[in-house]
């Protein structure tokens, strides 16, 4: 797997995003600079996994032509949704213990809510349209 630019500046968002929390959230914890970095990066490699994972079962819905394997995969997202929230909490425990604390189920769904919107924000100015490249050329 190659880091592309891209990912670095999600990771940079990421930590903007964690960091902001912190600041207003006293139930959203990290104790150092440090700390927040590597959540960040945490947040970066769950979120991106959860993501893959959703598209694939998005386009196992779309393309199922059995009610059955619809309703399977729609369960699967039902459970992969809310799961993952409590993915990231476990693993931010498991790895950090009391220095970083994302602050329960609703304090993260909110942070992993703004992070994504914060990412898709980014990524509208930062990564060029098909549109953009075929004009200038």
């Amino acid at each position: 797997m190659r880091i592309r630019p891209i990912d670095l500046v999600d990771v940079f968002v990421y930590l903007v995003v964690l960091g902001v929390f912190v600041q207003f959230f006293p139930e959203v914890i990290a104790e150092s600079f440090a700390l927040s970095l590597l959540t960040a990066v945490l947040l970066k490699v769950v979120l991106e996994v959860v993501t893959t994972v959703k598209k694939r079962i998005v386009a196992r819905i779309r393309d199922a032509r059995s009610v059955w394997v619809r309703v399977v995969n729609i369960a699967s997202l039902l459970v992969l949704m809310p799961g993952s929230k409590f993915v990231v909490l476990e693993l931010v425990d498991v790895l950090f213990g009391d220095a970083v604390y994302l602050g329960g189920f609703f304090a993260v769904t909110g942070l992993i809510i703004v992070l994504m919107l914060a990412r898709g924000g980014v990524r509208m100015i930062w990564v060029p349209r098909e549109s953009d490249h075929t004009s200038r050329q």
